[in-house]
């Protein structure tokens, strides 16, 4: 075909586009000769979702399919454009157009129509109108669609909304995002989400009613998880982009760092965690909108499924309504988690490393756990064999544990789990045993909620057991006077500080203990807030006894300083470490548990409600990562207290406290979120847990006296 042949079919194909098709001949023969033929291969990608785009493109022949991040939107045949808001406007893509057959485009570029404008400036007009009237169309159909959808729902009944931010009402049109009256960062943090009546809502929500909002940033412990599950879903797109094979999975959270479970040999990490982040960093500066889709039940089943993702798609078998809510960056559509940041463009800072043989990714400076500092630990053989036996018995995620709680088999895993603690508990009383001739004291450490108390009543069993006696000794008898307690930054008692204990009198204590003598222990009245250094019991240690020392400072040398000599002490750090996912982005966070723990606990026995348990847990939280977390690499053991099953008991009782917080309180936004967590499990009835169980130290009917 000659050049004029070629331009004189250009010109007749142009003629029945929907663009030009009312131009006269003239006009097309001049737009024609602005135009480049573009040629592509059936599955070349035209255009991608997400990329900048100043171009207009008529399909001269073949055909392509546009897509939104997965889903299939439209085929495009002879006769159809695309990318016109692109050139008019030069935003990001929409969606991508790929080509099905072979694929002749006209290709009207940034250069080309500068050109025709200067060149033809009535022209250029009329392409324009055709253009917006072909978006008025396409709106038109978008708005009948959505408007049928929405049947049945009544229009705002107010153009307008009164909004009380941060104490000043302002007036706003019905429908404005929470994100257009919040900053982007208050006191110096990234503003991540928004607390509409102290409820998480994403940057996005419309305000549709008169309501209360404030901004919720990366420094608040809900507004980091917000943050945290941003970069995961920026990573594991970040990983499909770089190969749709790659089976990545974020693992469980050690301190500032996430791991990473991923199948690949380990000499390749090193450049995996490379390309990976440059991945991460391309896509966040290619500002990718965050899209929340409802799908049907069976429709996000059959998409996981052919992903090979098992865990969502066995979790929606027992999903209570029809539609369940996915977010994506792009290709990648995970369970949503509740709000995530509405762009790409505000994550930075993250990186990733290789630590003790494992991918881990750091949020980087944003992340507020950074200012106490926890080097990642290597995950101890007691994580190891709790995974290994999971899979053993199939329990590999929430929904697979589901699955086991609806065909029966939940009282022989409740036997497995709590077995499998009994044989650990014994391990360790077996090291202890083993160095009976010259230890002389265990000092026992762990978060709050951790299941200290019981551990230690077991460990005191299996010990005696080995023939060896332990003598408790506990160290909240040792705190110095209320008032001469340390401040911590808010001018509040620091009862988690080292310096809130008085050591000069526990290292007398304990010294004499190991010396033989009988010594009266001290006593602090909690109530009045006074120290009595004579006031407590009297103990006295025989030959081959063990002082058995409780408290969140246990594993800080600083505790005992060089009383101990030599291999006399030995250090048990206690902590629940192991959790289920619910997909690739998200799983059970043992903080969390511990918070419900702690919310049951408290609520049974000291008569503390869920709305007084979560307000004080940021302040343990922080006291946790300054006095503990740092020292636990000094542990000479450490027990993992996860129950796999627990969660599905806590739901039982934490359901209804959960729901006595009041939507007016601060700690409505944790409730709201722990109550979706605990609504993704099948209920365990508590009479299946045994009475040594550490569960019970939370859910009550202990065979222990505490």
């Amino acid at each position: 075909m000659t050049p004029n042949e070629a331009e004189a079919a250009l010109i007749e194909v142009l003629s029945g586009h929907s663009v030009v098709k009312g131009l006269d001949r003239e006009a097309v023969e001049q737009l024609a000769r602005h135009l480049t033929l573009v040629q592509l291969a059936p599955g070349a990608i035209a255009v991608r979702e997400g990329e900048r785009g100043d171009e207009l493109f008529f399909v001269v022949a073949g055909e392509a399919v546009v897509s939104r991040g997965s889903l299939r939107m439209q085929t495009l045949r002879v006769g159809g454009e695309f990318g016109s808001l692109g050139m008019l406007t030069g935003r990001t893509r929409a969606a991508t157009v790929t080509a099905t057959t072979e694929l002749v485009l006209a290709r009207l570029g940034p250069d080309s129509w500068a050109a025709l404008k200067q060149d033809r400036p009535s022209l250029a007009l009329l392409v324009v109108e055709a253009l917006v009237a072909q978006i008025r169309d396409d709106l038109t159909h978008v708005t009948d669609v959505v408007g049928s959808l929405l049947r049945g729902r009544s229009l705002p009944r107010s153009g307008e909304v009164h909004v009380r931010v941060s104490g000043v009402v302002q007036v706003v049109a019905t429908g404005t995002h929470v994100g257009a009256l919040l900053p982007r960062e208050a006191n110096g943090h990234l503003v991540v989400a928004g607390l509409l009546g102290h409820k998480p809502v994403a940057l996005t929500t419309p305000l549709v009613s008169d309501a209360t909002l404030e901004p919720l940033t990366v420094e608040n412990w809900e507004g980091r998880q917000i943050y945290a599950r941003s970069v995961g879903l920026l990573l594991l797109e970040a990983a499909h982009e770089l190969d749709p094979r790659l089976d990545l999975q974020l693992g469980p959270s050690l301190g500032t760092h996430q791991l990473l479970e991923v199948d690949v040999a380990a000499a390749t990490l090193p450049a995996l965690a490379t390309r990976l982040h440059e991945g991460m960093t391309a896509l966040a500066e290619r500002a990718l909108p965050l899209r929340q889709e409802h799908w049907t039940v069976d429709e996000a089943r059959q998409h996981f499924l052919a992903r090979g993702w098992d865990a969502p798609a066995r979790l929606l078998t027992t999903h209570r309504t029809a539609t369940v809510p996915l977010v994506a960056y792009g290709q990648v559509y995970a369970l949503s988690p509740g709000p995530l940041l509405p762009f790409t463009t505000d994550l930075s800072g993250f990186h990733l490393e290789v630590t003790h043989g494992r991918l881990a990714l750091d949020l980087g400076a944003r992340d507020p756990r950074r200012r106490f500092p926890t080097a990642p630990a290597p995950e101890g053989t007691m994580v190891a064999e709790h995974r290994r036996w999971s899979r053993a018995m199939g329990v590999t995620s929430v929904g697979a544990f589901n699955d086991l709680c609806i065909n029966g088999r939940v009282s022989q895993l409740i036997r497995v789990a709590e077995g499998f603690h009994e044989k650990q508990i014994s391990h360790v009383a077996d090291a202890i045993a083993s160095a009976r001739d010259r230890l002389r004291i265990i000092a026992i450490a762990g978060p709050s909620s951790s299941g200290k108390t019981t551990f230690i009543k077991r460990l005191s069993v299996q010990l005696q057991i080995n023939g060896v006696t332990p003598v408790n000794l506990s160290l909240d008898d040792y705190y110095v006077d209320r008032v001469r307690t340390p401040l911590d930054e808010h001018g509040e008692w620091d009862y988690e500080a080292l310096e809130a204990l008085d050591l000069l009198r526990l290292q007398h204590d304990v010294r004499r203990l190991l010396a033989g003598d009988e010594v009266t222990l001290s006593r602090y009245d909690f109530k009045a807030g006074v120290s009595h250094p004579a006031g407590g019991h009297t103990l006295q240690m025989r030959a081959g006894d063990v002082l058995l020392v409780e408290g969140i400072h246990g594993l800080n040398p600083a505790l005992l300083a060089d009383v101990p000599g030599p291999g006399q002490l030995f250090r048990v750090f206690i902590h629940p470490a192991t959790s289920l996912p619910f997909d690739q982005l998200s799983r059970v966070s043992p903080t969390d548990l511990r918070l419900l723990r702690r919310i049951v606990r408290d609520r049974h026995t000291r008569g503390s409600n869920a709305a007084d348990s979560i307000a004080r847990w940021p302040s343990v939280q922080a006291g946790e990562r300054k006095h503990i977390f740092p020292f636990q690499q000094q542990a000479d053991a450490v027990f993992d207290s996860a129950l796999v099953y627990e969660p599905a008991v806590l739901k039982v009782f934490a359901e209804r406290y959960l729901l006595e917080v009041p939507p007016s309180h601060p700690a409505f936004a944790t409730a709201w979120r722990l109550r979706h967590l605990v609504d993704r499990f099948v209920a365990i009835y508590p009479d299946h847990v045994p009475p040594t169980s550490i569960l019970r130290e939370f859910i009550g009917g202990s065979g222990f006296e505490y």
